[in-house]
């Protein structure tokens, strides 16, 4: 017998739209562990990083309930939760774990995303600098994660079928990306990229403003390449 229209969309209300109500709680849940696992690393580091040196910054800033912001040295690591849920392309490494083919349903996933600025690029207000996407955390309903990102941050956080995004995975992923920060370098931008300027921006004291500056602005780079391999279960 045909499924009425009726029947479809409570169907869909059931299989869909209540698991994702699921995984975004689950989500916001686990953004709140990670903003106090974050200011539990700020208070251990601060002092320690002042014994070494009373110049260096660690510090911790609430944005909103889906953003927070890690002042870590020179740079700045913004944490974004998306408020929507996401399944993946069929192609994606996910689909083939026995774990999601054997229920679909832990296909989907919310997601944290890990930028990393430079810290003057706010202190300055330089509008047009850049940041990177360094890491994107999944989380499905069941609280198991995979993280796709960079070096350390894409290949140590990828066994979706057995790992569990608790205190402890959260930890590890926060000083994983900032070893990451800390460890990628501002290179010098090409010549040619900064080779022309106005009057105007120079007699308005807004070259800052008018110049972009990222760590990696006008080169390609092989080795930070995204890296994610499902392991098979």
């Amino acid at each position: 017998m045909t499924e009425s229209a009726k029947d479809i969309i409570l169907r869909l209300f059931e299989e869909k739209s209540s698991l994702k109500q699921d995984v975004f709680h689950k989500t916001i849940a686990t953004f709140k562990e990670l903003k106090t696992v974050v200011k539990e690393v700020v208070e251990e580091f601060k002092p320690l990083a002042h014994k070494i040196d009373p110049r260096i910054i660690v510090d911790f800033k609430d944005r909103s309930e889906v953003e927070m912001e890690l002042h870590v040295a020179g740079d700045v690591l913004i944490f974004y939760m998306h408020t929507n849920v996401f399944e993946f392309d069929k192609s994606h490494p996910i689909w083939k774990t026995s774990y999601v083919r054997d229920d679909v349903a832990r296909s989907y996933c919310g997601m944290i995303n890990v930028y990393n600025f430079l810290a003057d690029s706010f202190r300055y207000n330089r509008i047009n600098d850049l940041g990177y996407l360094i890491a994107r955390v999944f989380l499905n309903h069941e609280g198991h994660y995979f993280v796709e990102g960079k070096r350390q941050l894409g290949f140590l956080y990828n066994d979706f079928p057995q790992s569990q995004l608790d205190r402890a995975a959260l930890r590890k992923i926060v000083e994983s990306a900032i070893v990451y920060a800390l460890d990628f370098d501002l290179f010098t931008p090409p010549f040619d990229v900064m080779k022309e300027v106005t009057v105007n921006d120079i007699m308005e004291a807004s070259f800052n403003t008018k110049i972009q500056t990222g760590k990696r602005l006008g080169f390609k780079f092989q080795a930070d390449s995204d890296h994610f391999e499902a392991k098979k279960d």
